[in-house]
């Protein structure tokens, strides 16, 4: 078998997308195709039509044409499984089997045609194969994108730090009398307002608040980007990368930047020198008929001290949880002291906490398999009809004090079959025809919004669409575990501290 040409055309011969094997002008290609549809005899069921020089085989896919180009003494039954082959790709890219879709993802399709055929010749290959071969997965790139994330976060924890030595010279400053010292960036005067710095007050627990700092703090160096008077294309991206981070950026030219900023963005942590961060993981495993197969909920509370003066100190926890965790402190802290007053110090009070480390100080775990701990319940019902499955997926949250975030339930759907038909709908959904996967995404889950629905019809047998998953992030602990004051070993003096909580999913899945 020698394949010339794959091509996916109109009903008139046009063009959509085409793939030459061989060596071949753009002209005579476009003359072939649009010479088949003349050829075509109405009045037979063949699937392949021939000239004096080559032979066309060919599918229609509605108003289309799949069609393969080959010479006149290849195997016709080897060409017609290639074209079956290649009929069962197109589905796998396009919802629909449109022109426009078709120029949509005219390049996926140029790529799984490569897998295909290689000059002219079938490669041995299946529909999964394909799949495989084009995701182009690559554990380099997993290693680099890994690095470069690293490398982030150093980069914006060092920002941070950099802000608040700024913050700090600029009260001091002001405490002595003296004029605050400026600092410009890019064609900006200097922050020489006080309104612009913010001012911790002297509450126990300061309130999150948007940290303003300067929009170029870059370290010393030479580089082209540093012209005065004008804004290049680096310092753009740099700004665009600290407002990607989370930052609230202000420039002297325009205030639009920080105050759209300010809008979408969530207010970052104004770490004290006192930090604590309330970390929280759930793997939950249902069963799809009901009942509560296992759930793990591992918490922990992670210290971080970065002031010598204030290393001293003992951190005072509510307990209100209710569900029988279990509570577990770091072999340094004092136990009895833990489980008479829930206070966390260490044993020895005279020693300190560690500067600039993370340290977990108490973590806790819940395991049960009580249907009433379950925080989001998803029934999912497929149901036969003629046409393949009606399916109604139905989600409720439990646990009233819970706000989750950027909730994704993942139903999986079978593949070859198009793109399911949605009814009625709460939220958005997106269809991902190369995972196989119909993705129902809700924005934010609380009590104003503890309820909703989803309906969609496609075929395949009730079994298909599971395991479904479940993902969100919340800023609230599912246990009710908070730290509500810190104070110094000598004197019992409060000590001003920072909080930050998240609840995150480790693994979420409806069997």
């Amino acid at each position: 078998m020698v394949l010339l040409a794959a091509a996916v055309c109109t009903k008139a011969g046009k063009a959509i997308v085409s793939r030459q094997f061989v060596e071949m002008t753009r002209t005579r290609v476009e003359g072939l195709l649009a010479a088949f549809p003349k050829l075509m005899n109405m009045g037979k069921q063949h699937t392949f039509v021939e000239t004096e020089s080559v032979r066309y085989v060919y599918q229609p896919l509605e108003k289309l044409y799949m069609v393969l180009i080959t010479t006149k003494n290849s195997n016709i039954l080897e060409d017609l499984e290639t074209l079956r082959l290649f009929s069962r790709v197109i589905p796998e890219y396009c919802r629909v089997l449109e022109e426009s879709e078709i120029s949509e993802h005219c390049f996926d399709l140029i790529f799984a045609f490569d897998e295909i055929v290689a000059l002219g010749y079938r490669e041995n290959v299946n529909l999964a194969q394909i799949r495989t071969f084009t995701e182009m997965d690559s554990h380099e790139e997993k290693v680099f994108r890994a690095v470069r994330e690293t490398q982030e976060r150093e980069a914006k924890a060092e920002m941070r730090r950099k802000a608040k030595e700024l913050q700090q010279a600029r009260r001091d400053a002001e405490r002595s009398g003296k004029k605050a010292p400026g600092f410009g960036g890019f064609g900006s005067s200097g922050m020489a307002s006080s309104n612009s710095v913010n001012i911790i007050t002297d509450t126990l627990i300061e309130q999150e608040k948007p940290k303003s700092i300067p929009a170029t703090i870059r370290p010393s160096g030479p580089s082209k980007a540093l012209k005065l008077g004008a804004k290049g294309k680096e310092v753009d991206n740099f700004v665009d990368k600290l407002k990607s981070e989370g930052e609230n950026i202000i420039l002297s030219s325009s205030g639009k930047r920080s105050s759209e900023a300010a809008k979408v963005l969530p207010p970052p942590v104004n770490m004290e020198s006192v930090h604590m961060r309330i970390e929280e993981k759930i793997s939950l495993t249902c069963g799809r008929d009901g009942g509560l197969q296992n759930m793990e909920v591992h918490g922990m509370i992670t210290l971080r001290v970065s002031d010598d003066k204030t290393s001293r100190i003992r951190v005072y926890v509510d307990n209100n949880d209710k569900k029988g965790l279990q509570l577990q402190t770091h072999p340094n802290v004092d136990k009895k002291l833990f489980a008479a007053d829930s206070v966390i110090g260490l044993k020895n009070p005279e020693k300190s906490f560690p500067l600039n480390n993370d340290v977990g100080v108490l973590k806790w775990r819940l395991q049960s398999t009580e249907e009433s701990h379950i925080p989001l319940t998803i029934n999912c019902w497929p149901s036969e009809s003629g046409n393949g499955c009606d399916v109604n997926i139905e989600y409720e949250l439990q646990e009233d004090s819970l706000e989750l975030n950027d909730v994704v339930i993942t139903i999986p759907v079978p593949s070859g079959v198009g793109a399911p038909v949605i009814g009625d709908l709460d939220g958005e959904y997106r269809h991902d025809s190369r995972r196989n996967v119909l993705e129902w995404t809700l924005p934010i889950i609380d009590t104003k919004n503890k309820s909703g629905s989803m309906e969609f019809s496609i075929a395949g047998q009730p079994s298909d669409f599971f395991p479904v998953n479940v993902s969100f992030v919340s800023k609230r602990n599912y246990c009710d575990i908070q730290v509500s004051k810190v104070s110094q070993v000598d004197g019992n003096s409060p000590v001003r501290f920072s909080t930050e909580m998240s609840f995150v999913v480790d693994k979420y899945e409806i069997l």
